[in-house]
């Protein structure tokens, strides 16, 4: 969270002025509402006209609502000025800044989600002066040139335009995006996996110009590359080297891009040349001229460069058909040859749709009996959860070129998305998923660790520590009996986790953990010696319960593979996270929290409240700052202290039993600690079913959706994190909730009255019916008198162990109906009956399933 205003702190002072603010159309929303009204007629369902690909857009959501199929390599959308770093931006003024620019630099088709995404330009991440984002490459922007082809407007500061307000995505859907410029100029774009097509439309009369970068991108990261201009073709061919969106700056990525310009002989070109510039007077053109080779510039400042061209017989309408590549031209332009073809705008525009339709539709709800909001708030983040990774299987390089793996990127990051992402692509996606996991694995087969924030085909930062073992160990214990036929080896998987586990990485900056002197000492300690690592001495606390996790990630493929000595070394490592509790930490007059602690065994202490909500110091650096001394990673201790998924029973009487645990979990949501848009908090509303109060968890949950969550452009608590927050969302409208690394889910008041799980390998459907669901319950606060509390949990006409939880084995992999009766009674329903969540200190997760 507070990395964001990090990035967003690099580029103020390059921000400027802007006088209007456009806004998601008006016709975005009746449209949706109107397809959630017709369900009630009885027909099959459009899913994807459900989805609004612009909630997430505002309050630094950084989403991409651009075009683009399920874990499409290729995301196409606008690259915007200002604070944008998925492109796409509806608020103008939300930084602390005296201008900011919001307008409109070109159609991009690579992006990324904090951002990353394939765009009309390829990459969104970091922009410095436009935006900070990643990837934005090989962004296009149709011009007018009323006096021809040496005033055309080509660099990014002359070019930019304004939206034209109340047209952005007026139509916009999954597969699908639309945005007119304030010239009438309107843009739209459909994609397949690594191509897709473009289509311009200019008023009547005008002449169609085009200005396309080579160099640009929005970190300002060019690297050196060429632009090949074909007439005879009608082909532009684009290539070179950019660097890191978050990761070391001194790595670079290749990329490639083919733009067919005649679509299909229909159209004909008239001028086309090349144009450099830059922000200090450089604006030259060359008219026929074919061809840019530029190498990095040294000194330092960003050449701006490309090609400009224009169409005889001023048509209307222009089409464009592009490919991208990470591997070469010539495969960029196989790609769109291949996936795209002769087809037509509309052809490519249904294939996109029919893939979302059949993905959106694995998770099927009552959709005339659910509030609309919900509906909408739920399909919208399931879009948004098939949007990455990146599939660029086949487009492969350095360490990873002519791999025989799939390959993912923009992994963006691992910390974030093992909480929930994985976990709810494992209760309906396990071939993704196992697709996924091959990647991780081929990461360590690579380079000797598995990936943590793999992003632009290049390493990124470590957060937590070797997060993807969570991933990994999350599939294992799902998918152990299928693993063979999801093309997953569990004893590759394990030594992959072993690896992690004890091996440290000459620089755990990027993979793996610091591990050596965690096994040493039992935490990871503050200003320790380490003689044979190299890393950010940051985030001890953070980096110890991060770590402890990962080992019980391990302990729990080590069950399943039945190696006895292994459990007991990781179950042991697991409980390293009581290392840094220190029980004399008084805070708000709770006692007892985690914190950073010396080798010499004491503890250095923070006040807890640092990094929270309520720190009085608003520039306090909370993330990887090397001046980060706080030792928690964009969290507080009042927030990080919560964290042990695997034993919070044990958490508990750290505390001071239930009764205090019920206490401090109320005061740190009513004083304002938690943050529903961080990772270290997803599980902490349901953290009153650990004390025996489930009802409270339900309480919770309803209080921080509605205060977090809506289907406005500001829908989200921040960072959407590769869709992590649309993940925790969808959990908490399904009523469920998922602990990583087992296949424990606990229960909670579903916000719809029925829904089915479709899992597409195991063919299996599973379909939970709420009994005296009551949509007056859906809201911020339950009505006194209203049923929204769990009575009684029946799987296939059994019932339910315990009212609190159940097992992935017994309910999804099985199929069948499970049936969650609500009562008003909360003081009856406020006890799990059967047994609270499981915790390993208590004797829970004994056994392999």
């Amino acid at each position: 969270m507070q990395l964001q205003l990090f990035f967003a702190s690099l580029i103020w002072p390059f921000l400027y002025q802007v006088v209007v603010q456009a806004q998601p159309s008006p016709q975005v929303q009746k449209r949706i509402s109107a397809a959630i009204s017709a369900t009630s007629h009885g027909s099959t369902p459009d899913y994807t006209a459900f989805v609004n690909p612009f909630i997430g857009t505002d309050n630094d959501g950084d989403v991409c609502p651009g075009a683009s199929i399920p874990f499409g390599m290729v995301k196409f959308s606008t690259d915007m000025t200002g604070y944008a770093p998925a492109g796409e931006t509806f608020n103008c003024h939300n930084l602390s800044v005296d201008s900011v620019l919001c307008m409109i630099a070109g159609l991009a088709h690579l992006w990324v989600y904090f951002s990353i995404t394939l765009a009309m330009k390829l990459i969104h991440l970091t922009r410095v002066y436009l935006n900070a984002g990643t990837y934005g490459n090989f962004e296009i922007m149709p011009l007018p040139c009323p006096h021809g082809f040496d005033t055309c407007t080509t660099t990014l500061a002359a070019r930019q335009r304004l939206r034209k307000n109340n047209t952005d995505g007026k139509y916009a859907s999954p597969g699908y995006f639309a945005l007119t410029l304030n010239n009438d100029i309107k843009m739209e774009a459909t994609a397949t996996r690594r191509a897709g097509l473009e289509r311009f439309t200019f008023p009547s009369g005008s002449k169609a110009y085009f200005v396309l970068d080579l160099a640009n991108d929005l970190p300002v990261s060019f690297a050196g590359g060429e632009l090949n201009i074909d007439p005879t073709k009608g082909r532009i061919t684009i290539g070179g080297k950019w660097g890191s969106s978050f990761g070391p700056g001194r790595f670079n990525y290749q990329a490639f891009a083919c733009y067919d310009l005649l679509d299909g002989g229909k159209q004909t070109l008239d001028e086309y040349g090349v144009w450099t510039g830059d922000i200090y007077g450089l604006d030259a053109k060359g008219l026929g001229q074919t061809h840019l080779n530029l190498t990095l510039n040294l000194i330092g400042g960003v050449y701006q460069s490309g090609a400009l061209f224009s169409y005889d017989g001023n048509p209307s309408t222009v089409n464009i058909r592009v490919g991208v590549s990470f591997v070469s031209v010539d495969q960029a332009c196989r790609n769109a040859e291949e996936e795209v073809g002769s087809a037509s705008f509309d052809e490519i525009h249904e294939r996109a749709k029919a893939l979302w339709q059949e993905k959106l539709s694995r998770i099927e709800i009552d959709v005339p009996n659910t509030p609309a909001n919900v509906t909408e708030m739920l399909y919208s983040s399931l879009y948004r959860a098939a949007l990455t990774p990146n599939n660029a299987t086949g487009e492969t390089q350095g360490d990873f070129e002519n791999t025989k793996s799939f390959y993912f990127d923009s992994l963006y990051c691992s910390w974030d998305t093992f909480r929930t992402f994985y976990p709810l692509m494992s209760l309906h996606s396990p071939v993704e998923f196992a697709q996924i996991v091959d990647s991780y694995i081929d990461g360590w087969r690579k380079t000797g660790w598995m990936p943590e924030c793999r992003a632009n085909n290049l390493p990124g930062w470590t957060q937590g520590g070797s997060s993807a073992d969570n991933i990994v160990s999350h599939f294992a214990i799902y998918y152990h009996n299928e693993a063979t036929k999801l093309g997953i080896d569990l004893n590759e998987l394990y030594d992959a986790l072993v690896t992690d586990g004890e091996v440290n990485p000459p620089e755990w900056n990027i993979h793996g953990r610091q591990v050596n002197v965690y096994k040493q000492y039992g935490y990871v300690p503050f200003a320790v010696l380490d003689v044979s690592s190299t890393g950010r001495q940051t985030r001890e606390g953070s980096r110890t319960l991060e770590y402890a996790f990962e080992d019980f990630g391990i302990r729990q493929v080590a069950q399943l593979l039945g190696k006895a000595d292994d459990v007991e070394k990781y179950t042991n490592r697991s409980l390293f996270y009581r290392n840094v509790w220190d029980p004399t930490v008084v805070s708000d007059g709770f006692k007892g929290f985690s914190q950073k602690r010396f080798p010499n065994g004491t503890f250095a202490h923070t006040d807890p409240v640092n990094c929270s909500p309520n720190d009085k110091n608003s520039t306090r650096p909370c993330s990887l700052q090397g001046s980060n001394v706080n030792g928690f990673y964009e969290s507080s201790s009042w927030e990080y202290s919560w964290y042990a998924p695997h034993d919070t029973a044990h958490l508990i009487e750290l505390m001071g039993g239930n009764d205090t645990f019920v206490k401090r979990l109320d005061h740190f949501f009513d004083k304002g600690y938690y943050l529903a848009g961080n990772e270290p908090s997803f599980q902490t509303p349901i953290g009153y079913h650990y004390a025996n109060h489930p009802a409270k968890s339900v309480d919770r949950v309803r209080e921080v959706v509605f205060e977090n969550f809506d289907i406005t452009a500001a829908g989200l608590p921040g960072n959407d994190d590769q869709a992590a927050m649309a993940t925790l969302l969808v959990f908490h409208l399904l009523g469920l909730y998922p602990v990583p690394s087992t296949s424990q889910l606990l229960i909670l008041s579903p916000f719809t009255p029925k829904y089915t799980i479709h899992n597409s390998f195991l063919n299996t459907s599973t379909t939970v019916s709420v009994v005296n669901y009551d949509p007056k319950s859906v809201q911020k606060k339950i009505p006194k008198g209203t049923a929204a509390y769990v009575e009684s949990a029946t799987v296939n006409g059994v019932a339910a162990a315990s009212r609190c939880h159940f097992d992935f084995y017994d309910v999804f992999r099985l199929g069948g109906e499970v049936v969650i009766t609500l009562t008003a009674d909360k003081d009856k329903a406020d006890d799990c009956v059967g047994g609270v969540p499981e915790s390993i200190s208590t004797g829970g997760f004994s056994k392999a399933r």
